[in-house]
């Protein structure tokens, strides 16, 4: 695969990878990969909450303003 970057961004991405110490394809795999990691965790984690909410564990909207009052009142 290959992909083109504006040339600020391969500037950017040349400096960092200098910086580390590492070519500048391995800092995309790594950033691809974290980014991927992120993405394929938060559908995980709405997921749960859609689950949740259609089993009716949710907390209401009042609630959650108590909840944060309590926590914030001195």
């Amino acid at each position: 695969m290959e992909i083109s970057l504006a040339p600020e961004l391969e500037e950017r991405l040349a400096r960092i990878a200098s910086e580390e110490g590492k070519a500048a394809n391995q800092v995309v795999q790594e950033l691809v990969a974290s980014y991927l990691d992120h993405d394929e965790w938060f559908r995980r984690e709405v997921q749960k909450g859609l689950a949740s909410l259609d089993s009716g564990k949710f907390v209401s909207h009042e609630e959650v303003g108590r909840q944060i009052d309590r926590i914030l009142r001195p």
